[in-house]
């Protein structure tokens, strides 16, 4: 079920409305509604997959029992490898089987054994990733007695399944979440007046900005040979922007759905692309997630205590992992070593820590030096997501081999259909017609779109959410006009509507 479906806002406020005003005062019937409600909005989807949550909630709800009771060492250990062996067997075999099975074919092709293999026929459940990093921190957590054990079952398996979370995160740490499925929730109005702001830019961002931005990603990457290179360069600002307003929207909208039912769940974006050096722009971007892997993957090999060429190696240990995590592809594997290499100087220089405030802090705009410093970093940001979006290597060496040629230095076509080479292809009657879009999503519209983004983002940036205190000296009538503007631009000039992109991971 998509947050911008309209099952979703039916779904919602029946949820709503049967959560507080018929279970207000029943903490367990809540949870059980919750429960109920997670696994219908994650079963819309495939509902064979429901059976695949329950097996892992099941694990480790026992697996953290047991390592509650047990005191010896080795038996503790045990129960952790089995909790870590499910949960990365399922993420494993359904997310990377066919990945090994062609490297595994083409390592023996290199020595001239060419052996046939069968891809496996898998749909990878949505969302996958996420729930199973979840479950596992649970797991590490109570093993290194940082967290007891829940035993109540219904608490943990709607942490586990809770869905405004589900699929695409914030990654929640149980110390965090099962406290507030534990403990009684009032109804706090100006908390959901808070959250309904936040949803209505989430959708904002998801509809109107990603949604545009994709028709022209899209239509710029797939025909990647047919653009010059400055067309190209377009495409990554417009593919930036796309996958920012498509994750960081659905953050906001499960962030702000789940202040509805009165849980608060973690910042999950922290506007990264006001960031001024690419540690901090890290610290800003898909928190939860760079905080996972710090806490139980970075610190574990020794993180920056084992001098210099340790530090170096658990830099890109972390990153090539985390670009892992995202695909089954060598691609991302290359956008996680980019991004070390990125980090490389600023952690040899130990300037990974000196931009820890907000930008032009006390200011309305930044000054020259970090004026250079956000475009630097913006630049550096948005080519590394050209290796994120190819299909492939070979894509990517085409893009590559495009951008870092003559062509660079080319006028841009703003509106790819009327590139060099598609004019030249109509003339040459290999095109019966240029692709038509509507006018509403024409690159010009889109691109005034991300202008208002980043306005109101940068208004907002000290905040929790853009629009937490934006507009709140304003006259009501005028704060109104605004609200209604971005409904109205939601409903009239949002693009097509297509799957949140982080579905995949």
């Amino acid at each position: 079920m998509l947050f911008n479906s309209l099952d979703f806002a039916i779904f919602l406020p029946v949820v709503f409305i049967i959560y507080w005003f018929v279970f207000n005062k029943n903490l367990r019937a809540q949870n059980g509604l919750l429960l109920i409600a997670s696994y219908i909005f994650y079963g819309w989807w495939d509902w064979r997959f429901l059976g695949l949550i329950l097996f892992s909630t099941i694990i480790d709800y026992f697996v953290g029992l047991g390592l509650g009771k047990e005191q010896g060492d080795s038996n503790r250990k045990l129960l952790l490898l089995v909790s870590i062996l499910v949960n990365l067997g399922f993420l494993g075999y359904f997310k990377y089987a066919n990945f090994f099975l062609d490297n595994i074919a083409g390592v023996f092709s290199l020595f001239g054994q060419d052996i046939s293999t069968r891809s496996l026929q898998i749909v990878l459940p949505v969302g996958i990733s996420f729930y199973t990093f979840q479950t596992l921190s649970y797991s590490i957590d109570v093993y290194r007695r940082k967290l007891e054990p829940t035993r109540d079952f219904l608490v943990y398996s709607a942490y586990v399944s809770f869905f405004p979370q589900l699929v695409a995160g914030p990654i929640e740490r149980a110390t965090r979440l099962i406290p507030q499925f534990s403990s009684k929730r009032e109804f706090n109005y100006s908390k959901a007046v808070d959250g309904l702001r936040q949803i209505l830019w989430g959708l904002f961002k998801k509809v109107v900005i990603a949604d545009s931005c994709a028709l022209y990603a899209n239509l710029i990457f797939d025909g990647a040979s047919d653009h010059s290179g400055s067309t190209l360069v377009m495409g990554a600002i417009f593919f930036t922007f796309q996958i920012y307003g498509d994750f960081s929207g659905y953050s906001d909208i499960a962030i702000g759905v789940s202040r509805l039912f009165g849980f608060n769940l973690m910042k999950n974006f922290s506007f990264p692309y006001f960031s001024r050096d690419i540690a901090e722009f890290w610290r800003r971007w898909h928190i939860s997630l760079s905080t996972w892997f710090r806490d139980y993957l970075y610190i574990p090999l020794g993180g920056s205590r084992g001098g210099t060429w340790k530090t170096i190696r658990n830099i890109f240990v972390i990153f090539i992992v985390s670009g892992f995590w995202h695909g089954a592809n060598w691609t991302f594997v290359a956008w996680g070593a980019l991004h070390a290499t990125f980090y490389l100087p600023i952690l040899l220089f130990n300037k990974s820590r000196q931009n820890l405030d907000t930008v032009a802090d006390q200011r309305l705009l930044p000054s020259l030096k970090e004026l250079l410093q956000l475009v630097i970093t913006f630049g550096l940001t948005s080519f590394a997501w050209i290796f994120f979006r190819a299909d492939n290597l070979d894509h990517l060496s085409i893009i590559l081999s495009r951008i870092f040629s003559r062509s660079l230095f080319t006028i841009p076509a703003l509106d790819p259909r009327f590139d060099t080479f598609m004019l030249e292809q109509l003339l040459a009657g290999a095109l019966s017609r240029l692709p038509s879009y509507d006018p509403r999503w024409s690159p010009v519209y889109t691109l005034l779109w991300v202008l208002l983004l980043i306005t109101v983002e940068w208004f907002g940036r000290k905040n929790e959410h853009a629009l937490e205190k934006f507009g709140k000296n304003w006259l009501p009538v005028f704060r109104w006009i605004f609200y209604y503007g971005i409904i109205y631009s939601i409903l009239i000039f949002g693009g097509p509507e297509q799957q949140f992109i982080y579905f995949q991971f």
